[in-house]
């Protein structure tokens, strides 16, 4: 005799899509990625203090390491050009790098002065000397930069010392190769 089961009514689930979480923030996903983060950091750091812990090291004194800065004047280059338009750019370029670079004027009140006022009295007052520099000067500029009015006018168009300094010392390359 086999016995029957009562036949039970199958029924299938209610499939429901879940509901859309809404999209995160910037502030929320840079939180999850800083806590992602921190987690594999800290999980490194303990790695690292695992894998090194063998290794027998004694503590740096740094009080013996560490000393001040040495009052010393700054070392002074020898004069690499020969040429006396190359050797006026150098020590223009030497002149601007120790005792400043201004804009708008030959020499400002804190006695930084412009690239033709570096130029100016570096040549000590001879004036062919002067304008064969400002020359070569005005050519190292037009080579890189296209149709500048006058060392001047370029000069003033920056707004720190970093391209004229940059562009004196190139014109003293210049006039040495030029064997001025």
């Amino acid at each position: 005799m086999s016995t029957r089961l009562p036949s039970v009514a199958r029924l299938d689930p209610i499939t429901t899509a879940p509901a859309a979480a809404p999209p995160l923030s910037l502030e929320e996903r840079l939180a999850l990625v800083n806590a992602a983060m921190t987690a594999r950091l800290d999980e490194a750091a303990v790695a690292y203090e695992v894998n090194t812990a063998h290794i027998d090291t004694k503590p740096v004194d740094l009080a013996n390491v560490i000393t001040g800065p040495i009052d010393t004047p700054p070392a002074t280059t020898p004069d690499l050009y020969p040429t006396p338009v190359a050797a006026v750019l150098q020590r223009a370029h030497r002149r601007l790098v120790s005792g400043g670079w201004c804009t708008n004027t030959l020499v400002d009140t804190d006695g930084a002065r412009c690239m033709l006022g570096a130029i100016r009295i570096e040549a000590g007052g001879d004036r062919r000397l002067e304008s064969d520099a400002a020359t070569v000067l005005l050519d190292a500029i037009r080579r890189q930069f296209g149709d500048v009015d006058s060392v001047p006018s370029f000069n003033d168009a920056h707004g720190n010392d970093r391209v004229p300094l940059r562009m004196v010392d190139q014109a003293a390359g210049l006039a040495d190769a030029r064997g001025r």
